[in-house]
């Protein structure tokens, strides 16, 4: 939809800063924007405002405008691409654009399924993260916050892996991961058709219903035909589009190498999402095969992966404006969400998680002072909860400063006007906006107690998750006995025991449980509170101090030798003991609140408003075809380019896109426990002993920005060239940027990398794993 050039950005597509009648970069516009000058080059000098005096400044002011037109020309090439694009439609969507802002390969080099390709490189890693493969013998390279939880189960006080870091200096001293897997994507195949297939005319649960049979049949027998490999199909775009995402996964994934936390969680809660940045965010795995190179369970006779691809490694750095790809799994954007969900998760969702949170984290932080062993058991837990919490808080002060609520409303307007103009248009989409806005009213409380049921019970007090895996004991009693099983039930959740109070401490799980429960109550429709609060409030008033306290001391979740005493003398009445306690009926309480209230209550909001969703999506495809749309991230293989570049995020602030070894010794604060380094890396860095890695000025460069747009998920991600190099290691994004899941600005959005050399620094000057380096292909192109 063409609109003036005078048109206000808050009147625009949220997308686009600017949308003349003739987009940037097609003919019209180059032409429109040149002619003026291109009259100006052929004119006399008298002609000009300006009027040169002599043929030597006639033709030095030509060279001049002919400058101002290449320039003019190249910044429109280069402008940051906004989207998060499927690999398999490079071809069709994105490969001219890549190339004019200087990708060097095609299409096909970065996805193919006929021959070897990046997307052989990629790795899946255990779920939520991305790695890449860096070596012939399946090395594998992800962030040291994708890599964490495994680190933290190997260490101990004796073995402080997350201070002091581990480094396997042979492929014997490597450690396995019980559980953790790598996945690679053999093919995305478009089955929309297929998907659709008998779909028309139907409403929105027998749609669903269809939808879903078609999808459980091709993933079946795809699947049945390759027995090696694993098929999923993901809906795009709401559920206009379906692929289906055929994957090969690993499961014998060692750990070989973690920095010290000096070094891979340099800066902490502080720094994170945050710029300027100097964080060595990287750990390293290897993935282990049969001896057909297929995947298998651990074993000390499996070898190394060899890899359809691995990723020569970069030496020559980065200058501002090169192009530079980002390759991964992102988790979850909501770019298309329309105002009112928007308005809601700014001002009441994201407020009520992020106030959550800050009680959680207070008593745990508290708690990691304490001593060494709960400072490692609480490591990962506190990152965990810690990373979404400042995450939403910078979403929702960007959302604000960016009047995203007004942008979707103008976006919704345009929409709606062009969509009256057209009676068949008005016919299928006149009134899914003004449906969606309303529907949000019906859907508030549900989702509300899904964000709270998260934070609460998930994120909240470890007793209640824990003692839900005794429902078995608790309800099956008669049938374990009658089966012979009593004795193997009990034996699997005394083991389970060792694990779980390893990281554990009941001091702080109760004061955790004192503090979030009164804040999930009152977050929650008075109709879905679970039904034990009623009993709680009666005899606790709003003491839940004295709630929390009683419980624990009653609970036999709650007490190691209490739990193993209990269930070394297990018998008929030890069901019943299960079924009173506390925590137990808590925990039941709330599950059931979730489940048989707000998720059964709410599944048919759910599903009216996805269904909106899909044609409000179409809709806009429709109406305003001049632009690329790109389905919002969801756990599947996508591609993110840009270039390499800093921003100005604030009046008066300028981000450099560079950050240098120089920036870790003035951060550097001895003992802190965010800023401390250790005392070799403060020698190398004073002396400057930086090798092969440093680069033309003799400096270290640590991170460095982009404007590639990311999102959870592509924690891990490698940072490409345009020849297909890794340059570096995507971990996070800019505190500015935090705000682009839902709202993407080219202006501020960065995302932030760890320079490649100064992991190789790492793993070499500091930590003599040449073993690891010898591995790899280093290339200066």
């Amino acid at each position: 939809m063409a609109t003036s050039q005078g048109t206000k950005i808050a009147n625009l597509h949220p997308n686009q800063r600017f949308r003349p009648a003739n987009p940037p970069n097609s003919p019209k516009f180059l032409l429109a924007l040149t002619l003026p000058l291109t009259l100006i080059l052929h004119s006399k000098p008298k002609q000009l405002i300006f009027t040169a005096k002599s043929f030597k400044a006639r033709r030095m002011l030509k060279k001049i405008l002919i400058t101002l037109i290449l320039t003019l020309t190249l910044t429109l090439t280069l402008r940051a691409a906004e989207g998060m694009w499927i690999p398999a439609l490079l071809k069709s969507l994105n490969e001219k654009d890549m190339q004019a802002m200087g990708l060097k390969l095609t299409a096909e080099d970065i996805y193919s399924v006929n021959k070897s390709s990046l997307k052989d490189a990629i790795v899946l890693f255990g779920g939520g993260c991305t790695a890449e493969v860096i070596s012939t013998q399946g090395l594998i390279l992800t962030n040291h916050h994708c890599g964490f939880s495994q680190i933290q189960s190997h260490s101990s006080v004796e073995h402080d892996y997350l201070k002091d870091g581990f480094w396997a200096k042979s492929k014997d001293q490597e450690l396995a991961n019980p559980g953790l897997t790598a996945t690679f994507i053999v093919r995305i195949e478009d089955v929309t058709a297929k998907i659709l297939d008998g779909t028309d005319g139907l409403d929105v649960a027998a749609r669903a219903a269809r939808i879903g049979a078609n999808i459980q049949a091709i993933e079946a027998a795809t699947e049945a035909a390759e027995p090696k490999h694993q098929a999923e199909i993901k809906p795009f775009f709401y559920g206009n589009e379906f692929y289906m995402i055929v994957t090969k996964t690993f499961t014998d994934v060692r750990l070989v190498g973690a920095p010290p936390g000096g070094v891979g969680k340099f800066g902490g809660d502080t720094d994170n999402w945050m710029w300027p940045r100097h964080t060595g965010d990287f750990s390293m795995f290897r993935i282990y095969a049969d001896a057909n190179n297929e995947p298998a369970a651990y074993s000390a006779d499996n070898k190394p992966y060899t890899p359809g691809h691995s990723l020569p490694v970069s030496l020559k750095g980065t200058k501002p404006g090169d192009f530079t790809m980002v390759y991964g799994f992102p988790g979850q954007t909501q770019q298309y969400l329309h105002s009112e969900m928007v308005k809601f998760i700014a001002q009441e969702m994201n407020p009520r998680a992020i106030a959550m949170r800050d009680k959680s984290l207070e008593i745990i932080d508290e708690t990691m002072t304490k001593s060494t062993r709960l400072r490692i058991a609480y490591a990962a837990k506190q990152a965990r909860i810690a990373n979404a919490w400042k995450k939403w808080i910078g979403e929702t002060k960007g959302l604000e400063r960016l009047h995203a609520v007004e942008k979707k409303q103008a976006l919704e307007s345009q929409f709606n006007t062009a969509v009256a103009r057209d009676p068949k248009l008005a016919s299928q989409y006149g009134a899914v906006v003004t449906d969606l806005n309303a529907l949000i009213l019906k859907a508030k409380p549900f989702l509300m107690a899904r964000s709270l049921y998260i934070e609460f019970y998930h994120m909240g007090p470890e007793a209640l998750r824990f003692s839900a895996a005794f429902a078995g004991l608790a309800d099956n009693y008669d049938k374990l006995v009658a089966d012979g099983k009593l004795a193997d039930e009990i034996k699997k959740l005394k083991e389970s025991t060792t694990g779980f109070y390893k990281n554990y401490d009941p001091d702080a799980d109760r004061r955790i449980l004192a503090a979030l429960y009164p804040m999930y109550i009152d977050g929650l429709d008075p109709t879905l509170r679970p039904d034990i609060h009623a009993s709680l409030t009666a005899k606790y008033g709003k003491d839940w101090d004295r709630y929390a306290s009683e419980t624990f001391a009653k609970s036999v979740f709650t007490d190691e030798a209490r739990l193993n005493a209990f269930l070394d003398k297990f018998g008929k009445k030890g069901p019943k003991v299960i079924q009173n306690d506390p925590i137990y009926q808590l925990q039941k309480s709330v599950s059931a609140a979730w489940t048989a209230k707000a998720l059964a209550s709410g599944q048919e909001v759910n599903a009216k408003m996805q269904d909106l969703m899909r044609i409000y999506v179409k809709g806009l495809m429709t109406v305003f075809n001049d632009k690329k749309y790109w389905p919002d991230a969801n756990s599947t293989l996508r591609v993110t380019y840009g270039k390499v570049e800093g921003s100005e995020p604030a009046d008066g602030t300028i981000y450099k896109p560079y950050t240098t070894m120089d920036g870790v010794l003035a951060k550097y604060v001895k003992d802190d426990p965010e800023f401390d380094i250790p005392q070799r890396l403060i020698d190398l860095a004073k002396a400057h002993d930086f090798g092969q890695y440093a680069d033309a000025n003799g400096d270290l460069v640590v991170c460095f920005t982009g404007s590639n747009q990311t999102t959870g998920g592509n924690s891990g991600s490698p940072a490409i060239d345009g020849s297909g190099n890794l340059i570096g290691l995507n971990f996070d994004r800019s505190w500015e940027s935090t705000m682009s899941d839902v709202m993407y600005d080219p202006e501020r959005c960065r995302n932030i990398m760890v320079d490649i050399r100064y992991v190789l620094f790492i793993v070499d000057k500091y930590a003599g794993a040449t073993n690891l380096i010898q591995e790899m292909k280093l290339v200066r192109e």
